[in-house]
């Protein structure tokens, strides 16, 4: 392509490539990412979470625990109550790239399919 320049990066290592394919596994359930949408509001407790989510508490623990282990969530309980909250804000620049990438795609597929008539 004309125009265009390749940026160099450094090469990952494996592990690293192990590392960055389990952050995007993480994200790759639909479910976590209602989570962390939810949380992005604020902390919430797991019963507030599983309401808001419709699904059970048991299943919320299992991906909040997922989540809080890759360090996107934090934890703090107060009695029986377990409160989430957001950990790593990053995490919401690589979802805005994910889905601005998205919509871009998205309206170029519309417009080829429109245009086509």
């Amino acid at each position: 392509m004309k125009g265009t320049t390749k940026v160099k990066r450094r090469r990952l290592s494996e592990d690293g490539l192990r590392m960055v394919a389990a952050r995007f596994r993480i994200l790759a359930d639909p479910m976590r990412l209602r989570i962390l949408q939810l949380l992005e509001g604020g902390e919430e407790s797991v019963s507030a979470i599983a309401v808001e989510v419709e699904s059970t508490q048991p299943n919320v623990s299992k991906h909040l625990k997922i989540m809080q282990e890759a360090g996107m969530l934090a934890r703090r309980q107060e009695g029986n109550t377990v409160y989430y909250s957001i950990a790593d804000t990053q995490i919401f620049a690589l979802c805005d790239l994910v889905c601005s990438n998205l919509q871009e795609h998205s309206a170029k597929k519309v417009n080829l399919f429109s245009s086509a008539k």
